[in-house]
């Protein structure tokens, strides 16, 4: 039975639009993935010495297993570009990129497959492979196919559109003297050599075996460096982080008193448990009571406990958070809050190591360490009359400040992708990471909430985002503005293009009868207000820079004066 005729490819113009060029910040997207336009010669330089340095054999399964990696990032496309289009104009999602991108030209000749089966038969002509003209111009003719990441990326992306291994061989290639490469892929079981194909994509070169080994010396070496409480390790590569960390752990074997300082959302608990943690108390109990949350008529009887009747509704003798803690360690958190009479105890309890319950004249003893945690200034507090001078002194022994998420932007990343992974699990989401833009965003905000902001805004993220698709900018920030980019249009030419809401803005500004510069102003006033008078962040809500921003509020002021 002859094989059916193979339609056109569909039109590529859903995909030209995802190809976004900022020109104004240097950078290139893929559908919220950073793209880069390269020299061909460059790369092909990079393989000669490659070839040169490491061998053929070697070069062609790292290049494989790179095209491999760039395939199933495509793939990732093709569902969320064409959800409702029949199997072959989804499918076509990767010849089409493939084509975009500039890899080579895409004939297919011969197209069978059935999901729900897992069959699949695929024959597709090349011409113009880059790496075609790059390898014979360094090596000359071949007898060997040189396609090395094209096949590869072949590979990938059919075997993550499919949802299972598929393997594609180059049957034909320029680089030996074909009129055309030509390339032909099956499921690994249907190749009576699927098992010696698949391993050029195992782990097991000599490159990734070091590369495996470096890797593990570089876990091992954070897992004795990063601290770490029963939530996992503190994340954290960043130079103030590092400090930070640094003092923790020289802290954690001695019994010192420890404060936290920093401010909200920093992460304070979780630095106090992972002093508990790699303190020789860690197998006692850790005891956290957050100062501020507690209503200042219990305050003292939560921390050092009361006696039956010591006041009313005190039916039975209670314990309080210090006996709780013998033995282990005592977090107070938000300890600013304290009330004055409060703190006199503590003191009492810090300088003497006894408790006296609510309502007992009999002192306690108990082994506690104290870590202490708050925003606040206490040198500031102390000047006010808020907080004793004598228990600041006691606890400020050895300080600790956490820096706030702003001064370690490049702890952000890490932190993001540890958090898709942890609320990925929690939420039995499958979510494979962030795009390129989502990362960008992330290192761009200012983050007043600190890693508290970031741990919602990922979360958020994960319940937003599609089944198997990466979490992308649109998830994390909803209220961000479109902005018009610039694209490439069917003749290959570069155009900017406008949001897609653009033509109900310009009907509500038409029936609102607004002038242009109304609505800049009107913009304008509204972005500043939002970013509670930040300018810098106000012009990148804009899309602008802040001189720029400068620029246009002082056109708004002279509008508004004449």
């Amino acid at each position: 039975m002859p094989p059916a005729v193979i339609p056109p490819l569909p039109s590529d113009a859903d995909l030209r639009r995802l190809v976004n060029f900022s020109s104004a910040d240097g950078r290139i997207w893929l559908a919220g993935h950073r793209m880069l336009l390269v020299h061909a010669e460059a790369l092909g330089g990079l393989r000669r010495e490659l070839i040169q340095s490491i061998g053929a054999e070697q070069t062609r399964r790292v290049l494989m297993r790179a095209g491999y990696a760039s395939g199933q990032r495509d793939a990732a496309l093709a569902r969320q570009v064409r959800p409702n289009a029949s199997v072959y104009d989804a499918f076509s999602v990767g010849p089409q990129l493939h084509m975009l991108e500039g890899a080579v030209q895409v004939t297919p000749e011969r197209f069978e497959l059935d999901l729900e089966r897992g069959t699949h038969l695929g024959i597709f002509r090349w011409d113009h492979s880059w790496e075609v003209e790059t390898h014979v111009r360094s090596f000359g003719p071949q007898d060997q196919p040189v396609c090395w990441m094209l096949i590869g990326y072949a590979s990938g992306y059919v075997s993550a559109f499919m949802g299972r291994p598929v393997i594609y061989k180059e049957v034909a290639c320029c680089a030996c003297g074909a009129p055309h490469c030509r390339i032909e892929g099956r499921p690994l079981a249907d190749w009576p050599d699927g098992e010696q194909l698949a391993r050029d994509y195992d782990a097991d070169s000599l490159l990734v075996r070091l590369e495996d080994l470096q890797s593990e010396v570089e876990t091992l070496r954070s897992t004795l460096l990063a601290p770490a409480d029963d939530l996992g390790e503190l994340i954290g590569r960043s130079r103030a982080f590092m400090q930070a960390a640094m003092l923790l752990r020289k802290a954690a074997a001695t019994q010192v008193t420890v404060l936290l300082t920093g401010e909200t959302g920093v992460g304070k608990e979780r630095f106090a448990r992972a002093l508990h943690a790699l303190s020789t108390r860690s197998d006692k109990p850790f005891v956290a009571v957050n100062c501020a949350a507690l209503p200042g008529e219990l305050i003292e009887s939560e921390l050092f406990g009361a006696e039956k009747g010591a006041f009313t509704g005190a039916s039975a003798a209670r314990p309080g958070r210090f006996e709780r803690a013998d033995g282990g360690t005592l977090f107070l958190d938000e300890l600013g809050e304290l009330p004055l009479a409060a703190q006199a105890k503590l003191l009492r309890v810090l300088q003497s190591g006894e408790v006296e319950r609510l309502g007992s004249t009999q002192p306690r003893r108990v082994d506690v360490r104290v870590v202490a945690a708050t925003n606040v200034d206490l040198d500031a507090a102390v000047a006010q009359g808020r907080f004793r001078r004598d228990l600041m002194y006691r606890l400020n022994v050895y300080p600790i400040r956490i820096p706030p998420l702003r001064e370690r932007p490049e702890d952000v990343e890490p932190l993001a992708q540890h958090l898709v992974r942890h609320f990925a699990a929690r939420h039995g989401k499958r979510v494979p990471g962030l795009t390129d833009r989502a990362l960008d965003a992330l290192r761009q905000h200012d983050w007043p909430g600190n890693v508290r902001e970031l741990e919602n805004l990922i979360e958020r993220g994960i319940i937003l985002a599609l089944p198997g698709q990466q979490v992308d900018v649109d998830d994390l920030f909803p209220t961000l503005p479109q902005r018009s980019a610039v694209t490439v249009n069917a003749a290959g030419a570069l155009e900017r293009g406008a949001p897609a809401d653009i033509d109900a803005l310009y009907d509500q500004v038409q029936r609102q009868g607004l002038s242009l510069d109304a609505l800049e102003d009107g913009l304008i006033q509204e972005a500043v207000q939002r970013s509670s008078g930040n300018l810098a962040a106000a012009a990148r809500a804009l899309g602008l820079t802040r001189p720029q921003l400068s620029y246009r509020i002082g056109r708004v002021r002279e509008r508004n004066q004449s």
